[in-house]
């Protein structure tokens, strides 16, 4: 089986499809049959795809190496097909069935006219991402079948499905935001913001995925994603964003959308890290009459402010109950300047009066030093064998470029390397230290603080997208499928972390109930019998004791799995 490109000319123009090529046992020779019809070459540049040609050109390059992927597999299985069942991901279902988005969802899809649930495929999508995250083609033929659930999706009702949840994500992020309040009030009196980015392995960039700064250093297009939490932090809000485009007004767009959209009108403290910390996303907090409280760069503060941080005076100790020292901490209020420019391109600079408190962190302190000593190594290494600019990398800000004669005289031409001991001094000196800024002068700092490092959870939350979740898109070309795809991600965290804090109390980690999720499996015996092939350990014995479930039996009958699957927290 493979795909290629149909190109037809018809009275309207090109008109492409794509074509699927097989083997016709009757005739006994190769037969082609229609895949998926595109539609007009002008129609589609219209649409937003400058060449249409070449655009599907890859999509079928990709759909044809990811059918040569499953064939392979295929030729494994049929020498012992699993005969495994998923049945972890009950704990999923019962969150996202009190929820009750299904009707809503329902709605939406009416003008459609699918033959499928709307509602249906997303919770299949979710609980396929959550217990074993592949692409599309392989969640519909080899991950579905495994969920104990039957929902008969074909792999184009799949597509077309992804594509339209991408067209309306908005819509559908707004539906479950409203029914989480319902059962699982939000609190937005604090909201946690940070933006990360993914890679696509294509040398084409698009109107969506852009070059611009990976996470991971590299120089494929990507595209950005922001995330808010609420208080709790459970996921409020996701934006997705063109890989070139700075991340720092996100916050403002994602904010403003997230309180239009749930009838917010109360006071959000914005809290978030240095690199969306600017004086316009401050001037914009205090526009909306919300608060905000981010980190900033002590490296980049003016000399005055930046003695007052190094200063020892006035730092007090904050130790644990052992009496190890955690941190030191110290604040201060005063006005301070900040320059914004407005929508007409004027510059403004305004007078604010904030709170500062600035911390040392001895463990922060020895991470810094280890790695400016590690890139330091490296410059000299890089400087002994005479290595180009560009090679440096990072670590190029502790050496300096310059022309010089064997006797050290500049001139023109030759390059001279030599290491800048003054930023390496400069930066160990500052090793350790951080500061954080504040619109609420009320709050003690101690709170600022423990406030500010709750935003690891949002760190958390990418890493259950990247790394649990594999939520980098191989396979999809069109926005809208992309979208649909980070929100079938977004979902699978936001129903993860609904069971962690608003179900368990905060008593497991996630990498604890995501692993029971996945490996929580059964094989079926004989009719209406089951075996558990599920390994033991503490947090299933501690799960079932607290659930009243027998997820720790070995034999299970399908009154049993039913009760799992029909289960209410």
């Amino acid at each position: 089986m493979a795909y290629f490109l149909k190109k037809s000319k018809l009275k309207k123009g090109v008109y492409l499809q794509i074509y699927e090529s097989f083997y016709h046992p009757e005739k006994k020779e190769t037969a082609h049959k229609s895949h998926m019809a595109l539609g007009y070459v002008q129609d589609l540049i219209d649409s937003g795809i400058p060449d249409p040609i070449a655009y599907y050109s890859e999509v079928i390059d990709q759909m044809n190496i990811e059918a040569k992927r499953i064939k392979e597999e295929n030729k494994v299985k049929q020498i012992g097909e699993s005969p495994e069942t998923y049945i972890g991901y009950f704990l999923l279902k019962s969150i996202y069935d009190s929820l009750h988005v299904s009707n809503y969802l329902d709605l939406m899809q009416s003008v459609k006219g699918f033959r499928f649930r709307l509602s249906e495929l997303m919770e299949a999508l979710t609980y396929s991402r959550a217990v074993d995250p592949c692409s599309k083609n392989k969640t519909c033929h080899d991950v579905l079948p495994k969920l104990y659930e039957s929902y008969g999706l074909s792999y184009n009702q799949i597509l077309d499905g992804v594509e339209y949840m991408g067209n309306e994500y908005e819509k559908i992020i707004e539906i479950f935001n409203h029914q989480v309040n319902i059962k699982y009030p939000l609190d937005t009196s604090t909201t946690y913001f940070d933006c990360t980015n993914f890679y696509f392995e294509i040398d084409k960039e698009n109107e969506f995925r852009k070059k611009g700064p990976s996470k991971e250093n590299r120089h494929d297009p990507i595209i950005g994603l922001g995330l808010l939490l609420d208080a709790n932090q459970i996921p409020i809000g996701m934006k997705l964003y063109p890989g070139n485009e700075s991340e720092k007004p996100v916050i403002r767009d994602i904010i403003k959308e997230l309180k239009e959209h749930n009838q917010i009108s109360g006071k959000t403290v914005r809290v978030a890290d240095k690199g969306i910390n600017c004086a316009e996303n401050i001037i914009d907090a205090l526009k909306n009459n919300d608060g905000y409280l981010f980190s900033k760069s002590v490296k980049q503060l003016p000399e005055t402010e930046k003695t007052w941080v190094l200063l020892k005076d006035g730092y007090k100790k904050v130790t644990d109950s052992n009496g190890t020292l955690l941190y030191l901490i110290k604040e201060c209020i005063d006005e301070f300047p900040y320059t914004y420019t407005d929508e007409n391109g004027k510059k403004h600079t305004v007078r604010l009066k904030e709170k500062r408190v600035a911390t040392y962190n001895p463990k922060l302190s020895e991470k810094k030093k280890y790695e400016i000593k590690k890139m330091v190594e490296k410059a000299k290494m890089l400087k002994a064998c005479q290595a180009k600019k560009s090679e440096f990398g990072e670590c190029s800000k502790y050496v300096t470029f310059g022309c010089a004669d064997k006797k050290g005289n500049a001139i023109d031409g030759k390059v001279k390397v030599e290491i800048n001991r003054d930023a390496i001094l400069k930066d160990l000196k500052l090793a350790g230290y951080n500061l954080l800024v504040t619109s609420e002068i009320k709050m003690k700092a101690d709170d600022i603080y423990s406030t500010y490092h709750n935003l690891w959870r949002i760190e958390e939350s990418f890493k259950v997208m990247k790394s649990y979740l594999d939520a980098r898109p191989v396979f999809l070309q069109k926005t809208a499928s992309i979208h649909g795809h980070f929100l079938i991600c977004y979902l699978a965290v936001l129903l993860i972390r609904l069971l962690q804090f608003k179900v368990l109390k905060n008593k497991y980690c996630t990498e604890k109930i995501i692993d029971f999720i996945r490996k929580f499996r059964i094989v079926k015996l004989e009719h209406n019998k089951y075996v558990n092939i599920t390994s033991s350990s503490k947090f299933i014995k501690s799960l079932a004791d607290e659930l009243k479930l027998p997820i720790t039996n070995y034999f299970l009958n399908e009154s049993q799995i039913k009760k799992m699957l029909n289960y209410k927290f």
